[in-house]
């Protein structure tokens, strides 16, 4: 049964129970926001979330909810979740919400807050933490800045009132970032040996090979991303441990858009030490149909899949501890941009880049890249 809680001007809350209203979920930001800028996340991953499949489970439910005005129109959504390795890493409890959209009316944001704030109220929650989906080294976040670009996968869009909503509720930035652009990768005159500067002599002296990633192998391969994965990026804020389980379901399907050349890991003496990861950008395909990749978008996507290969996204990369600060990753950066320009990408994005992390944005100066969008999470305690 769908439950409904009625707010003021005529607003109504409704837990999403129906596959009607899981659709009506996925379609709202479609409708508010520009279909050439806002990049829907996949349809398939949110219903696995919303019926409890997948390893999220094991931490409880993700809850849905909708907003509706008193014509019973949708005009805001949002989910509800914990996370206990989140908790951990902050040292308080965290109510979190995610996939959050509304209207620019002051009103439905101030609805789903009160939602959430309820809910962590009745929890015994100490703060409201978010738009997560469903931490933030998965998706989620708010763009402050750079609203006329549009987005790309793993990233934020959303127009530009709001920030201003989320501050207006006494919400602070967290984690304050950036994405980037370098968009001109086949400009004459770049000489890539001098851009990322490393002496190839080093490559036999320290026993360095670069390995690439394999479509046909890419299973095989996930353990030891995750090892480096969960070492590079401990030391962050922000970053909870990547299980197996969820880095699976996280690359799940991603063999089949696997641009080879781009999936790069560097090891010292037989030992991974540095890797990135960079997809092709299918964001163009999801906002066409409207984040659906149903076995039969998958066959078009893969039928017309050379047509996304002339802009890419970086969605990570790191170094372990033990080998940073040795230039590893600039090896990496140069092998990266030749193969960028090898394959004909004209561009490549970044998904976010903590404002602090000067050594990670240094890779896209070099590149002649500028930052696309500033980006955020808000906070907020928990008011009696």
């Amino acid at each position: 049964m769908t439950a409904r809680t009625t707010r003021t001007g005529g607003l109504t809350v409704e837990r999403v129970a129906t596959r009607k209203a899981f659709a009506e979920f996925c379609d709202l930001p479609l409708r508010l926001h520009p279909r050439d800028r806002y990049i829907p996340p996949i349809r398939q991953v949110l219903a696995d979330l919303w019926r409890g499949r997948g390893p999220h489970a094991r931490y409880g439910p993700v809850e849905f909810h909708l907003v509706r005005d008193a014509q019973g129109r949708a005009v805001g959504r949002t989910c509800l979740h914990t996370n206990p390795k989140f908790d951990e890493k902050l040292g308080a409890r965290h109510q979190l919400f995610g996939l959050t959209e509304f209207a620019e009316d002051p009103e439905v944001a101030a609805t789903l807050v009160h939602l959430a704030e309820e809910r962590a109220q009745a929890e015994g929650h100490d703060a409201l933490f978010g738009p997560v989906a469903l931490l933030p080294n998965q998706t989620g976040g708010v763009i402050t800045s750079g609203f006329e670009a549009r987005g790309f996968v793993d990233s934020a869009w959303n127009p530009a009132y709001y920030p201003k909503a989320y501050e207006s509720l006494g919400f602070t930035r967290k984690f304050e970032a950036a994405t980037w652009i370098c968009d001109d990768l086949g400009k004459r005159g770049v000489d890539v040996d001098e851009v990322f500067r490393f002496d190839d002599a080093r490559l036999r002296g320290e026993q360095l090979t670069i390995r690439h990633g394999s479509r046909r192998h890419l299973g095989d391969q996930l353990p030891m991303l995750r090892e480096m994965l969960n070492a590079s990026f401990a030391q962050l804020g922000y970053y909870t441990p990547i299980d197996a389980d969820e880095l699976h379901a996280q690359t799940d399907g991603l063999a089949y858009l696997l641009d080879e050349s781009l999936l790069m890991w560097l090891e010292r003496a037989g030992m991974p030490v540095a890797f990135v990861l960079v997809v092709p950008d299918i964001s163009g395909y999801l906002a066409k149909v409207g984040g659906d990749l149903g076995i039969v978008n998958q066959v078009r996507l893969l039928a017309t899949r050379k047509r996304y290969r002339r802009e890419a996204v970086l969605i990570i990369k790191g170094t372990v501890p033990e080998a940073q600060g040795r230039g590893y990753l600039k090896l990496l950066a140069r092998e990266l941009y030749r193969n960028l320009r090898v394959g004909g990408y004209t561009a490549l994005r970044s998904t976010w880049v903590e404002d602090d992390n000067a050594a990670s944005a240094a890779q896209y100066v070099r590149m002649g890249g500028r930052v696309l969008h500033g980006h955020t999470f808000y906070g907020r305690e928990v008011r009696a």
